[in-house]
């Protein structure tokens, strides 16, 4: 007898989107469900046949294959299987069990069974720190308020001498389960949260949480090199767990101040420096300090345009945790004069009188060739 065909047993159009197609799967599960079917032989294979035809279509590569070769893609031996990665292990792991409880999660007992989580929470700390510490690196102290394993029960939550005893509501399993209509809803024990046990009688110092407040101080390495932005994990090192259960971590976020002098790029820095209308024409020089604590020299040529750069190697930032180091880029900014005197005025327009095309070739050719452009409009 032939398969049926996967659209036509969920009852979907071959176009049809995720959402329509989990739709039809939630409709038709419910209906053929062998908790509203009992023994139904029929309703229960077309339950089956439901689940293996929503396991396959919810895949888009599985889709895919299936809308190419048909049932023929999943079978042992064919090509189209062998070239697409497809198999027909429905039945294993990952297969109808998984797919049927994302869809109803805990309803009909189809959820696996997951013990309470007693991992302490993670914690989250933002520094922030100078651009000259994140070039050398530093060890910082930080003080981290958190909660930590109660030292009087060890963490049990149990009075010193005693011990948690079985839950008696979910004698020990951690979870409970409840007839609903035609379903039967399991769900975590609403008395011990599903750890399987309870305390009857409490510590006193933590009142049966396993757990304190405490602020904490921690020394954090802060390496050289490090970036805006950049996340440090500490395992361990977050709020302890509840009931003997493992700690969270530490996140530390690290922000980096802006400079007042330098922006970074990496592992380059870039400066901006003004200079003067006369240095940058007769040329000179300047001193620029270096986050190294020292000085460079830069010589700046006759001639100088503004927007010039001047590459300081090595003098930039340290790589992390690398031997390299980046570039210092000098980017020089020409100032025009300001305020003039009336000799100044006078030395200036002296100047321009005597300029000539080769003292500004840029401008000179600009204003020749917008000169033609109108000229070639007038035309």
């Amino acid at each position: 007898m032939a398969k049926a065909d996967f659209y036509d047993t969920l009852g979907i159009d071959r176009k049809a989107d995720e959402a329509a197609l989990k739709a039809a799967f939630r409709k038709k599960a419910m209906q053929y469900h062998p908790d509203r079917n009992p023994g139904d032989a029929e309703a229960e294979k077309r339950f089956k046949e439901i689940g293996e035809a929503y396991e396959t279509l919810k895949d888009p590569q599985k889709r895919a294959a299936y809308d190419r070769f048909g049932h023929a893609a999943f079978e042992q031996g064919n090509g189209a299987s062998a070239g697409g990665g497809f198999g027909a292990g429905f039945g294993g792991a990952g297969g109808f069990s998984d797919i049927f409880e994302d869809i109803f999660g805990d309803i009909m007992g189809g959820g696996r069974r997951r013990g309470p989580n007693n991992r302490g929470a993670d914690l989250r700390y933002n520094m922030e720190i100078d651009l000259e510490e994140a070039f050398a690196g530093k060890t910082a102290q930080i003080r981290v308020p958190s909660s930590i394993t109660c030292d009087a029960c060890d963490g049990s939550g149990a009075k010193p001498g005693t011990k948690p005893v079985t839950c008696s509501m979910c004698s020990g399993s951690g979870r409970v389960r409840a007839a609903q209509g035609f379903f039967s809803i399991e769900r975590t024990c609403p008395r011990c949260n599903g750890r399987g046990t309870e305390i009857k009688d409490p510590c006193g110092k933590c009142g049966g949480a396993g757990r304190v407040e405490q602020e904490r101080v921690l020394s954090v390495n802060i390496p050289a090199g490090i970036e805006d932005g950049t996340r440090i994990r500490i395992a361990g090192e977050g709020e302890s767990g509840t009931r003997g259960g493992p700690a969270g971590d530490l996140y530390i976020f690290v922000a980096i101040r802006p400079h007042e002098l330098f922006q970074r790029d990496g592992a380059d820095l870039y400066c901006k420096v003004p200079i003067s209308m006369t240095t940058a024409a007769l040329g000179g020089a300047f001193d620029v300090a270096t986050l190294d604590g020292a000085k460079a020299r830069v010589k700046v040529p006759e001639g100088t345009q503004h927007g010039r750069q001047f590459r300081l190697k090595g003098k930039g930032m340290p790589v992390l945790r690398q031997a390299q180091t980046g570039d210092l880029y000098i980017q020089v900014a020409v100032e025009t004069p300001q305020s003039l005197t009336r000799r100044q005025r006078e030395l200036l327009e002296e100047f321009e009188g005597l300029s000539s095309k080769e003292n500004s070739p840029q401008s000179s050719g600009f204003f020749s060739r917008m000169k033609d452009f109108l000229g070639g409009l007038g035309e």
